[in-house]
């Protein structure tokens, strides 16, 4: 599950050839696609957040070229091609292409928390997810303070999936792990 997809290492389409994904059904009733292991471990990852007082869903996992290109257009159109360029992964240089990758959102006080801006507020929240990530398989993929490696800012919403590698990373970045590993 180690497969890398950034700004580098285009996404290469046969790949989903070789992944089975499952249908999942978020708070906001929308139909998400999410690779199956992913999916099995989020869930072990939300039942033991639960018990913490700590609810989570996903809002969004995998994504086509074409999602993934309507996207970006969606944000350069409202902030220009600069700021596009440095918040969304252009097609073909997404992680959510694999279905590996799901962004959570949070449940606090009974209101679903969905907007990044409002997300970026929650950081006692997202320090006690990230804390155990790694025992479910999962990293944030774009840690705070690590921008120049990945190409993008901090997202505590962004999970990566990894499976039983995501316990060696600690806090490298997976450009980083990779790097060191082969």
């Amino acid at each position: 599950m180690t497969i890398l997809v950034n700004k580098d290492h285009l996404f290469d389409e046969r790949y989903l050839d070789t992944i089975e994904m499952v249908e999942y059904e978020n708070h906001n009733e929308e139909v998400l696609y999410i690779e199956r292991e992913t999916y099995e471990h989020f869930i072990q990852l939300q039942a033991h957040l639960r018990v913490d007082g700590i609810i989570i869903d996903i809002i969004d996992a995998y994504r086509s070229l074409e999602k993934q290109e309507s996207i970006f257009l969606d944000f350069m159109k409202k902030y220009g091609l600069d700021y596009a360029e440095e918040m969304v992964a252009m097609p073909g240089t997404s992680e959510h292409h694999t279905g590996l990758a799901i962004d959570i959102v949070i449940n606090k006080d009974g209101e679903w928390i969905e907007e990044n801006k409002y997300l970026l507020n929650e950081q006692d929240i997202f320090s006690k997810i990230h804390r155990d990530l790694k025992y479910f398989g999962f990293i944030v993929r774009y840690p705070k303070g690590k921008q120049d490696i990945t190409g993008y800012p901090y997202e505590p919403w962004h999970l990566r999936y990894i499976g039983k590698d995501a316990e060696k990373i600690g806090n490298l970045t997976l450009e980083e792990y990779l790097r060191e590993t082969q």
